[in-house]
């Protein structure tokens, strides 16, 4: 059965800001030389990585909404140079815009079901870019 997880995507204001921040750290390791591979480093490794590589995805969540969505391609468990167990999420360079899902505030990441996983946006579907403070009035007003 997939399984996905869900984590905060801390500096990004919207997709297009999560996809230039990717970027550049591609081109940062296509300078040095390095496998040119997405990754996000987290320190807790989670226990059901099977389930995870089955076809899961890590969905971003920005500025308290599911946006988006990154396929996952492997789980690495390390040691950094100070000793502490951390682990490398390995993603797709593929970014899936997903349905809104809002989600309140938490550490770390959670795990994310398939069946409460936001849908993705289909093919020829505007990407929404209206500011969050007026689709949530919207939203209020039943007018979304």
């Amino acid at each position: 059965m997939t399984l996905h997880l869900v984590k905060l995507c801390v500096g990004a204001d919207d997709i297009a800001d999560l996809a230039n921040w990717q970027a550049e750290r591609l081109a940062e390791k296509k300078r040095l030389k390095q496998p040119q591979v997405l990754a996000h480093v987290t320190r807790m490794v989670p226990k059901r990585a099977d389930e995870l590589l089955a076809g899961g995805s890590l969905y971003w969540v920005m500025k308290g909404v599911i946006r988006c969505r990154q396929k996952l391609i492997g789980i690495e468990p390390f040691t950094d140079g100070e000793g502490i167990g951390r682990c490398r999420l390995l993603l797709d360079k593929e970014i899936v815009a997903t349905r809104r899902q809002e989600r309140r505030p938490f550490q770390g990441w959670r795990y994310l079901e398939a069946k409460d996983a936001p849908a993705d946006v289909k093919k020829g579907e505007a990407e929404d870019d209206m500011p969050e403070a007026m689709r949530r009035e919207l939203e209020e007003l039943g007018l979304l």
